[in-house]
């Protein structure tokens, strides 16, 4: 990749065997989100931490989120005048299913409905238990975003066995 890239990761982080991991592992240069806590999360905190991190970027920043990562993303673009390259938003959770995390994800809902600033890709799987395809679907029409549906595989997650995700990554380079 020629641009800076930026990895937004869900609650919790994204291990070592989630393809967000194994992809910065191979490219070094990528930087990742510093929070200070991943398992008790303020939507203002990530949206503060992304606006200070991504100014140090550049303007040609990509940046590649999963899950919670998406909607700090989405909350990011709604407050800040934003000026990145693009972003692939994977598997975007719904705030209001009962799966969300909602004892430990404050201030996540509600989402802007508007097109976002820059080109987005938002990448859903059909039996993602944090958001279905048809919320993906909506998303994607209100931001203004390419939609991917990437099949049965649930969350996008580590344990979806995508390992370096070959198909996610090219999806990625389309932003690049």
């Amino acid at each position: 990749m020629d641009h800076p890239v930026f990895v937004v990761p869900g609650i919790g982080n994204s291990g070592p065997l989630h393809w967000q991991s194994v992809w910065q592992a191979a490219h070094p240069d990528w930087r990742r989100l510093l929070v200070e806590d991943w398992d008790h999360v303020v939507c203002d905190d990530w949206v503060s931490a992304i606006e200070r991190q991504v100014a140090e970027s550049g303007e040609d920043t990509v940046i590649v989120a999963h899950s919670l990562g998406c909607l700090a993303v989405v909350h990011w673009a709604a407050r800040h005048s934003t000026r990145i390259r693009g972003a692939m938003l994977v598997a975007v959770p719904d705030p209001a299913t009962s799966a969300f995390p909602a004892a430990a994800a404050a201030g996540f809902a509600p989402l802007q409905s508007e097109r976002l600033p820059f080109p987005t890709i938002v990448v859903s799987s059909s039996n993602d238990p944090y958001g279905s395809a048809d919320y993906a679907h909506r998303r994607a029409k209100a931001w203004g975003s390419e939609l991917v549906e990437a099949g049965a595989k649930g969350h996008l997650n580590a344990d979806s066995d995508l390992g370096d995700w070959p198909e996610g990554f090219r999806l990625l380079q389309t932003l690049a």
